[in-house]
């Protein structure tokens, strides 16, 4: 079992800070206040191509898109993003509830012909009512999840090539069909904690995706969907989300999280754990349980720092430390049966560098993931020799002048 490293496309905006980096303020709600807050990079098609290629060129498999009202549409933005990149794949974040599944499934077909079989598929059932409600949608939490349940029955349905029949509470198709469908099939990612979201995982996912808990409780998420899964003679394999700060010393990197920290005065927090905490999504309120709205103490395991959460939703907790102890905390989930790895940090250029050129030689050190590209790959021969080999480049002598 190898470690699958993916990367994070921050569609909303990007920045140095935690807070603020969306480049729309409230969420595109209000569209008088559509400008770019000060300090803030935007997502623009240059700026996310910028990513992309670099994540390419760091040996990232794919990046996570997420969806919503605060961010540019994933489908979107991804297939232009694919005529900037090679081999990159992109894990595409929607909402089940709001596109019917026969159209979804093809999109993903049209997708994988367009891209050449680069789509991931990551399921957003949702877990906040009114963000759910700017979309039209005014089912309740369990209810969403039955939903995405017969969502993900037809989408795989009419991947079969042969016109499909489905009869259930949210959906009713006859003869649904995609006449050409998707080649590979994309692996669908999914996330949940509730009661309600297992079972769904168990039956119709192919990766269950957990936020960055402690290892322990990793472990027991990990226990009770391989059980939901082997029950259905399924098997599920598992990824994390998490945030990385990785430098060249452990002191470095946690002066990087201290200044992060520093950004956050007492009236943000506040703010932001009041609206956070009114979230039905039952992985946030476990992500709010890690730190308790309190500054102190916010490494709640070896190098696993949960100051993100303290203003931002979803993923809340990053990896901090050297590029070997990163590496560590990788290696650690991994034995669990964890294989995707979706990371990010702020911001997410610079970041994607400081993991790519730090952390990822590391693991392939440890035989966990291939070697990293040269960064001399495709560099002519000096003097006869590969650019890369020993000597390969001329000796330069300062000559006075």
């Amino acid at each position: 079992m190898s470690v699958h490293l993916h990367w994070f496309l921050p569609t909303g905006g990007d920045g140095r800070t935690l807070v603020d980096r969306h480049a729309y303020t409230d969420g595109g709600v209000k569209r008088s206040r559509v400008t770019p807050v000060s300090g803030v990079r935007a997502p623009d098609i240059d700026y996310l191509t910028q990513i992309a290629k670099a994540a390419e060129h760091l040996g990232f498999e794919a990046v996570l898109t997420p969806t919503g009202t605060w961010c540019e549409d994933a489908w979107l933005t991804t297939v232009a993003l694919a005529q900037h990149t090679e081999r990159l794949k992109f894990l595409v974040a929607f909402r089940p509830g709001i596109i019917s599944p026969v159209l979804a499934a093809q999109m993903a077909a049209t997708y994988q012909r367009i891209t050449r079989g680069r789509l991931l598929l990551n399921v957003v059932t949702g877990g906040d009512s009114t963000e759910q409600r700017r979309f039209g949608d005014h089912l309740d939490h369990d209810q969403r999840y039955a939903r995405t349940a017969e969502f993900l029955s037809v989408v795989r349905g009419v991947w079969g090539g042969q016109p499909y029949d489905f009869d259930g509470a949210h959906y009713q198709v006859t003869g649904g069909l995609t006449a050409l469908p998707p080649d590979p099939l994309p692996q669908i990612f999914f996330g949940g904690s509730s009661p309600a979201a297992g079972p769904v995982a168990a039956r119709h996912t192919d990766v269950y995706l957990t936020w960055g808990e402690p290892p322990a409780q990793v472990k027991e998420k990990i226990d009770w969907i391989r059980g939901l899964a082997e029950a259905e003679g399924r098997d599920v394999r598992f990824g994390i989300r998490l945030h990385t700060i990785s430098r060249d010393s452990s002191r470095e990197a946690w002066a990087v999280a201290d200044r992060l920290l520093d950004d956050l005065d007492p009236d943000t927090i506040a703010a932001a754990q009041q609206a956070l905490g009114r979230s039905e999504s039952v992985g946030q309120q476990r992500m709010l349980a890690l730190h308790g709205g309190s500054r102190d103490q916010l490494q709640i395991s070896p190098n696993l720092w949960a100051g993100v959460g303290l203003v931002r939703g979803g993923a809340g907790t990053a990896l901090v430390g050297s590029h070997a102890e990163v590496a560590d905390r990788i290696e650690e989930y991994h034995a669990l049966g964890i294989e995707h790895f979706v990371l990010s940090g702020y911001p997410h250029l610079e970041e994607a560098y400081w993991f790519g050129e730090g952390v990822t030689p590391e693991l392939a050190a440890r035989g966990l993931v291939a070697e990293p590209p040269s960064p001399l790959a495709g560099v002519p021969a000096a003097n006869g020799r590969p650019a890369s080999a020993p000597g390969g480049a001329p000796l330069l002598i300062a000559g006075g002048r």
